[in-house]
């Protein structure tokens, strides 16, 4: 789909966000438009028919070569296969100390991971395992049953999740893009922004006084503009309560909570993304591109102590990937291959902006903990 047609399904879901806002009496919580904008039915973000990530820029805006040739972002598994090789490491690792034979990954995006992992796993003999993805039917679901093709019936997509999880849980920026609440300090008080229409029929913030607060609200500025994730908390407490063996890793960009409502951060870190590059209008054009926020990872953490799962690790994606390997995999890997992981690494890079979170119920791991954070353990700063 080029622009054109991206710009009318935009102006479509417009029109839809206006119906829901003089149904709802004026007003919307951000979340919800937010959820709209990226997973409205054939208009949001997600669920259009556009291939919207997993290629770098390169070519853009060079004569012949249309939108749809490139991509909004890319995820660090189309960065470099290396990312998928050492994943499947710490996810081997799960299956044989508990006996597991299954894989979940939610949002699988391109495929890309699951095709790593996969492909890993085969070569290291676990040939029988079976892989579920959890993702919305549609263009993305679609995307991923013709790149995983190969794998015949190993790999499944679900509808809905199993009651009883036993199996290895695996997400690359998922959370990140789970609906957040916002809420703005004035100095004096608190409100939650959300969404309503302006005199110029345009999408515009209005607040509304709220009971809610934020992690460490007493060290707001004026004016701060902060996100809770109720969504996001909800999604890991299920998940925990309903993981009866195994063990879940999350990757995504975030911070403790002590870093993430630090004063410096007073403007959140709510962003959108189109064609490899930012910004914070995320009224504008919806539906166009993706709108992100960064991950509280204390706040995953306790929901998922708070129903019953151990949390075994955090720290950043960097020391998750070379405990898992990934500096091995490097000495006997294409030159090719080096720039990208390259990326994975670096601190300016996703090497520090990227945390990975883990828990387990069931899993009888060594005292040092799992594999991927043996290493440079950050559970305490959570």
């Amino acid at each position: 789909m080029d622009r054109t047609g991206a710009g009318e399904l935009s102006t479509l879901l417009e029109q839809r966000v206006l119906a829901v806002l003089e149904e709802a009496g004026g007003w919307l919580p951000f979340d919800r438009y937010m959820a709209m904008a990226l997973y409205e039915p054939g208009l949001g973000y997600y669920a259009r028919g556009e291939a919207l990530f997993g290629k770098w820029p390169g070519a853009l805006g060079a004569p012949g070569v249309h939108r749809s040739e490139g991509s909004d972002f890319v995820t660090a598994p189309e960065m470099s296969p290396l990312f998928g090789v050492a994943v499947a490491r710490q996810v081997a690792e799960v299956l044989r100390l508990a006996g597991l034979q299954q894989v979940i990954e939610f949002g699988a995006g391109s495929g890309a991971l699951a095709e790593q992992v996969l492909d890993a796993l085969a070569a290291d003999s676990w040939t029988q395992t079976h892989y579920a993805i959890v993702e919305l039917p549609g263009a993305l679901r679609a995307r991923q049953q013709a790149r995983l093709a190969r794998f015949g019936s190993r790999v499944m997509w679900l509808d809905a999740w199993p009651q009883t999880l036993e199996a290895v849980v695996i997400g690359n920026e998922v959370l990140d893009a789970m609906p957040v609440k916002l809420l703005h300090f004035d100095g004096q008080g608190w409100f939650e922004r959300g969404v309503s229409v302006a005199p110029t029929s345009l999408l515009a913030f209005a607040d509304r006084p709220t009971a809610l607060r934020p992690p460490l609200a007493e060290r707001a500025l004026p004016g701060a503009v902060l996100e809770i994730h109720p969504q996001a908390e909800a999604f890991i407490a299920t998940l925990a309560q309903r993981l009866a063996r195994g063990a879940a890793f999350f990757i995504d960009y975030g911070f403790p909570e002590p870093e993430y409502y630090h004063p410096q951060r007073h403007q959140g870190t709510l962003m959108c993304h189109r064609a490899h590059r930012s910004d914070t209008e995320p009224l504008v054009e919806p539906g166009t591109k993706d709108i992100s926020a960064h991950v509280n990872f204390t706040a995953m953490a306790l929901a998922a102590q708070g129903a019953g799962a151990e949390v075994v690790g955090y720290t950043s994606q960097a020391r998750f990937l070379i405990n898992c390997g990934l500096l091995e995999s490097l000495e006997s890997a294409d030159v090719r291959a080096l720039p990208g992981a390259q990326k994975l690494l670096a601190e300016h890079e996703m090497g520090e902006l990227c945390k990975v979170l883990g828990f387990a119920r069931g899993v009888p791991f060594a005292a040092q903990g799992p594999l991927g954070f043996r290493d440079g353990d950050r559970t305490h700063m959570l």
